[in-house]
């Protein structure tokens, strides 16, 4: 997939780019309200100031790293390596670049929602450059997430460590932020039920993902793998929520938004990537929404105190209830407390109890014989849950 462009000759040279570091004037993008599920050609901080402030949930940002490269890349074979090199990733100074990521940084949160996140990405080069400009500017970092690559660039000199990871910054628009979007319960039961951590094992964009010109060479020297932005929108967004990329290239963002069932919004300056990133999200399906909405957070859930389980007749005192191999047994009672011999409590601290523990989950260590089987006090829980539900 990708786009051709043809020179006189009639030949298919390799796609040359257009975008610089440096500031430019560029014609003015005149967007009336939120452009949702498009991409738009201009320059990013021009277009960014003309979206409606506070109109966007999520924030993905893979700005120039600023790699500063002198020369060709060699191997020790002295094959050239295809490394980033596009004009679009060279600035004149570090004071340049600075400015430049703090005005994309403060045109990014004017438009982000009061409870709504960034997530930017970068190497060494860049990336403690841009962590210092968002504390800088008022933004509140939640995590940094470290991609480690499973099939990293070799250094071929020898002389230092094989880069093989980048760092992405999570960050909230302030300090004062408490409500925004992560779905913990989801990642961590994705993930075998344990938690998700902050280092995350992908290998490169490469293959039938990686978008090709019509020589057959990368049609973006940075593209980054779906499997990524997946993480991160199943993360910190919502089905129908609208996420924001300032540097849309070929559109890794655009794409897996569709998929998944959200909102974007593509910021490009240059023609040619904005081109294949519209046929290449053209081609995306959409799941079904069974398969992409959001599993509640049992912080959201209502509070079901294990006396209300007992007044709804779903548990009877003097009943017994064990642990799920049947070796410790506690009573109900009728107060919604738990005995087993001379103590007395509740399911947490009979639970703790009976096994020396400090602490205890009793709505999943205690369980009750119902049909032939032994099911946890957390079943019930969530019949009683889901009758709060329907009678709301």
């Amino acid at each position: 997939m990708g786009i051709m462009r043809t020179d006189a000759a009639g030949t298919s040279p390799r796609i040359k780019v257009s975008r610089t570091g440096a500031r430019v004037s560029v014609e003015p993008v005149e967007v009336a309200s939120l452009p949702l599920d498009q991409v738009v050609v201009g320059d990013c901080i021009a277009s960014l100031n003309r979206l409606p402030a506070e109109s966007v949930d999520l924030i993905f940002a893979d700005p120039p790293y600023n790699l500063q490269l002198e020369g060709a890349l060699t191997r020790p074979d002295n094959s050239l390596v295809d490394a980033v090199d596009d004009d679009w990733d060279k600035f004149s100074s570090f004071a340049e670049y600075d400015a430049f990521t703090r005005d994309w940084l403060a045109a990014c949160r004017r438009v982000l929602k009061k409870n709504g996140t960034l997530f930017v990405i970068g190497s060494y080069h860049n990336i403690f450059r841009v962590g210092a400009s968002l504390q800088d500017l008022g933004y509140w970092i939640l995590n940094d997430i470290v991609w480690r690559k499973a099939n990293p660039m070799p250094n071929f000199r020898g002389r230092r460590f094989t880069n093989a990871h980048e760092t992405l910054i999570w960050a909230a628009r302030d300090a004062g932020a408490k409500n925004y979007t992560f779905h913990y319960e989801a990642l961590k039961a994705g993930n075998e039920d344990v938690q998700m951590r902050s280092d995350w094992f992908f290998p490169l964009c490469t293959g039938e993902e990686r978008l090709k010109d019509a020589s057959g060479q990368k049609l973006h020297a940075t593209q980054k793998p779906e499997a990524l932005l997946a993480r991160v929108l199943l993360a910190a967004s919502n089905p129908g929520d609208v996420v924001l990329d300032p540097f849309f290239g070929t559109g890794t963002t655009g794409a897996v938004a569709k998929r998944l069932g959200r909102h974007f919004v593509g910021l490009e300056r240059d023609p040619a990537y904005a081109a294949a990133a519209r046929e290449r999200i053209a081609g995306v399906r959409r799941l079904d929404p069974g398969a992409i909405a959001a599993a509640p957070a049992k912080r959201t859930e209502p509070r079901v105190p294990f006396l209300s389980l007992v007044e709804a007749g779903l548990v009877a005192p003097g009943e017994t209830v064990t642990d799920n191999a049947g070796r410790h047994h506690a009573t109900v009672r009728a107060d919604g407390t738990l005995s087993a011999g001379p103590a007395v409590g509740s399911i947490h601290k009979i639970g703790a109890l009976v096994q020396g523990f400090p602490s205890c989950n009793g709505w999943t260590f205690w369980y009750l014989e119902r049909n032939g089987r032994r099911i946890p006090l957390d079943d019930l829980r969530g019949q009683m849950r889901a009758g709060l539900a329907e009678a709301a």
